[in-house]
């Protein structure tokens, strides 16, 4: 994996997403305070903050626990559903939307910047969305045009409007950046690249074309997609941003304490699937357990999410009996990527819609196998012989849209809460809650809305949270519902 030298662009990072979090409220009353920042130095705190944050803060630290790629025996808030409102993240979100205004409206701005900057714009209020249901869109970050109390959109209308809607803007985005004779800099993920923008765009058209995909009766625009030639065509495009061997920009993870391990073992979940493919990825995505090492021996061991320390400790189980994650997210700085999106994601929503018939072109089991071997070459794995012919694993009738989605699930492991929300529309793999979650056994499907929001827009507050059902973690936004 190439790497780019964007150890400014994480600095500066810091110090502006200080100012995007801690000083969120001074920011909305003077909008303008970044005006005399560059629009590339923007860009990379735009896309290295974003990507950071979606990776470890989102993904590693909290979604994995919801997807079940890890378990805590210790400290396991978010395994055993106690969640809260996950604010900071509401203001990082916002923070980062106000920063692609500034790089916007920037006199070194271009029609370039603008359509990556609405690229990244969407990806930021998708993940509101699907995260908290109802949300300020259409009047949000609109301060100095009287919007102090922005109003709350639907779900259908942020991803569906015509003309502002999140498909809409990134169909425009990518068509601008297919014509445009502008250049961009500061790009840390592409390297200026603007056709890999392009793939980017439309493949996360896809992503949200098949999340919304319960609500469509029209699938013409995923089938030119997939006629289109214009997605990922391999890992050379994924979304990622490589971490770092040097500080301050390595894997998170890596710098804490010998403690954190006890709130990521391997869960039982993991440890199944994997187990039944007899798949060697499971060497990448965690370590052996430790006691069997010392004597010598090689095997794995999950554990059941959702317990309390004390239900742990009543079966005799610690992190030296238990699989960890795996080397590359502790032992190496430099081990992972900062990720939005992987080509092989793209993959196994094509092979999903082709199995579902949304689409006609290609195959689903070409997609699937595609798909695989993208994810054992991300993680420098090679696939077994005779992988694609495991009962386990073939696409033979026999509960194909398990398989595909199974495997999905395994490769979004630290993308955000995409495997969260794969989980929430189609219910593969099966999750259920650990013996010590307090949901009463149901599966969380949001995030509180912040009490913030409750302070200061009261009104319009209220209102989203009659229309979506109550503000708790059980309210399902609209592309779920049954």
């Amino acid at each position: 994996m190439q790497l780019f030298k964007y150890t400014f662009g994480l600095l500066l990072s810091a110090i502006l997403l200080a100012a995007c979090t801690d000083n969120f409220e001074e920011i909305n009353e003077n909008p303008n305070s970044p005006e005399n920042v560059e629009p590339q130095f923007l860009l990379t705190n735009i896309i290295s903050v974003a990507a950071d944050q979606n990776t470890y803060y989102q993904g590693f630290d909290q979604s994995n626990y919801f997807a079940q790629f890890v378990a805590a025996i210790d400290f396991g808030f978010f395994d055993r559903y106690i969640i809260g409102s996950n604010a900071t993240y509401w203001g990082v979100l916002n923070g980062l939307v106000t920063d692609i205004e500034s790089m916007k409206a920037s006199p070194s701005s271009n029609e370039a910047y603008v359509a990556v900057g609405d690229i990244m714009k969407c990806f930021l209020f998708s993940q509101m969305t699907d995260l908290w249901n109802d949300v300020p869109y259409s009047e949000a970050n609109r301060l100095t045009e009287g919007f102090e109390k922005p109003k709350y959109d639907t779900q259908e209308s942020i991803y569906t409007d015509p003309e502002i809607g999140i498909l809409a803007v990134l169909k425009r985005s990518a068509t601008t950046l297919e014509s445009t004779n502008q250049v961009i800099v500061g790009d840390v993920m592409f390297n200026n690249d603007l056709d890999k923008w392009v793939r980017f765009a439309n493949s996360l058209r896809v992503r949200y074309l098949m999340r919304i995909s319960k609500r469509l009766t029209d699938f013409s625009e995923l089938e030119a997609l997939a006629n289109s030639g214009k997605l990922m065509r391999s890992n050379e495009d994924n979304a990622i941003l490589p971490y770092l061997a040097t500080a301050p920009n390595q894997f998170p993870f890596f710098l804490s304490t010998v403690g954190g391990l006890v709130e990521h073992v391997m869960s039982q979940t993991a440890d199944s699937v994997l187990s039944l493919w007899n798949d060697p990825r499971i060497g990448v995505l965690y370590q052996p357990v430790a006691k069997a090492l010392a004597k010598d021996s090689i095997y794995y061991r999950g554990i059941r999410n959702g317990q309390t320390n004390e239900t742990v400790q009543q079966q005799g189980l610690g992190v030296d009996d238990l699989s960890i994650v795996g080397s590359i997210f502790r032992d190496v700085p430099d081990g992972a990527d900062a990720q939005f999106m992987q080509y092989a994601e793209v993959q196994f929503a094509l092979a999903e819609a082709r199995e579902k018939n949304f689409i006609t072109i290609g195959s689903a089991q070409q997609y699937y196998e595609n798909a695989v071997k993208a994810s054992f070459n991300y993680y420098e794995v090679e696939v077994p012989e005779g992988y694609f012919s495991r009962p386990s694993v073939a696409l033979d009738g026999n509960n194909n849209l398990t398989k595909i989605m199974t495997q999905k699930w395994i490769s979004l492991i630290n993308i955000g809460h995409e495997a969260w929300f794969n989980i929430r529309r189609t219910g593969i793999p099966t999750i259920k809650a650990g013996p010590d979650a307090v949901n009463d056994g149901r599966y969380p499907v949001r995030y509180l809305y912040p009490e913030s929001e409750q302070a200061t827009n009261a009104e319009n507050y209220q209102e989203a949270v009659n229309r979506i059902g109550g503000d708790n973690i059980n309210s399902k936004g609209w592309w779920e519902k049954d």
